[in-house]
């Protein structure tokens, strides 16, 4: 177990859940249809991914969980606290235990924080797969996750057909069930690269203040609209910046590669397909001017742009030498796009098929 006095992680799961609500008004018989047909609709999604892909993922290799937004609260809050364990232990081992009122306060400081950010995104995410989840007796790998409130409120809002959009959310989440089931090296290759990241934190006070004061500079570039950085870039070194180019690139293959799936399926399977793509699109630009600022500096925008530069990348790549070729990408590591050859898929072509 990971030491838990850096951050009161029960407070994080609590602060979230009053900050994310509910979710939509629906009647009872209305969630349980929701709930079933979401299930079927990964079940389904197995067997449509393995004809479109090529890749053998297995049946049941991963739970389908449909939850709430406080379900998925807890999953990432289980998942942070064993990810982040190493740092907390390599600052307390700098720092020394503090004293008991130290402790709780700090602890219940940054619980309040990450609550705040757990419960913001809790009502954007659709749905999630989570690699690095292992069942007690070790028999299962990871866990997919469908966050009910949030696929029923976007189909509102969308004014989308329900069955349709439903099959569409399941279908990029279970091709991530299948990435990461069919290519087994990749829970550990991601891992590692979160474990680089973390063991470059640089500790020494000095150049933590001068990161803060940079990183608190220009977020009011990023609130005026004048940069388009994250809090991770601001708050990173060169180092780990090297690391996350090569997270960036591995990434967009992951997001890409689902929306390919998710929208090459084919309307015999989702007839209104091009329409929710074009709704949906319109929606990850975010609503409101707060929601646009707070995404940017999440770093959510540098998401949006791994699902459209990932899924160009993927289409050039199978254009050029087709699913088969493009399915080296699975290989090994070496294989993988850097992040200039998500944007120049003719040099991946170049240097893996020569």
């Amino acid at each position: 177990m990971p030491p838990r006095t850096m951050v009161d992680w029960d407070l994080a799961v609590s602060t979230a859940s009053r900050l994310a609500g509910p979710g939509p008004t629906i009647t009872r018989p209305e969630a349980e249809a929701a709930v079933t047909e979401l299930r079927d609709g990964a079940n389904r999604s197995t067997g449509l991914v393995r004809e479109f892909t090529g890749l053998e993922g297995g049946e049941g290799t991963a739970p389908v969980l449909v939850v709430d937004r406080t379900g998925w609260i807890q999953a990432n809050a289980d998942a942070f606290e064993d990810l982040v364990g190493p740092l907390v232990a390599k600052l307390q081992a700098r720092r020394g235990a503090p004293g008991p009122m130290t402790e709780a306060v700090g602890s219940k400081v940054t619980g309040l924080e990450v609550g705040g950010l757990l419960g913001f995104l809790s009502s954007k995410v659709l749905g999630q797969f989570d690699p690095f989840w292992s069942d007690p007796d070790g028999d299962l790998a990871g866990r997919l996750l469908l966050v009910a409130p949030n696929i029923v409120h976007a189909e509102q809002q969308l004014g989308v057909d329900p069955v349709d959009f439903r099959l569409w959310v399941c279908l990029h989440e279970e091709t991530h069930r299948v990435q990461f089931t069919a290519v087994p090296w990749m829970r550990d290759h991601i891992h590692a690269q979160v474990d680089h990241l973390i063991g470059g934190v640089d500790l020494d006070p000095a150049k933590v203040a001068a990161m803060v004061g940079e990183a608190v500079r220009r977020i009011g570039e990023v609130v005026r609209g004048n940069d388009n950085v994250s809090l991770l870039d601001l708050l990173s070194t060169p180092e780990q910046r090297v690391v996350m180019d090569r997270v960036t690139g591995v990434m967009s293959l992951l997001e890409g590669h689902a929306d390919v799936v998710m929208d090459g399926v084919g309307p015999e399977v989702i007839p209104s397909v091009d329409k929710i793509r074009r709704k949906f699109d319109e929606r990850r630009k975010g609503v409101g001017y707060l929601d646009r600022v707070l995404r940017r500096l999440l770093g959510l925008d540098m998401k949006m742009a791994q699902y459209r530069d990932g899924a160009a990348f993927v289409r050039a790549v199978v254009d050029k030498v087709g699913m088969d070729g493009f399915n080296a990408v699975w290989s090994e590591p070496a294989t993988l796009p850097s992040k200039a050859e998500i944007g120049d898929p003719g040099a991946w072509v170049r240097r893996v098929h020569g």
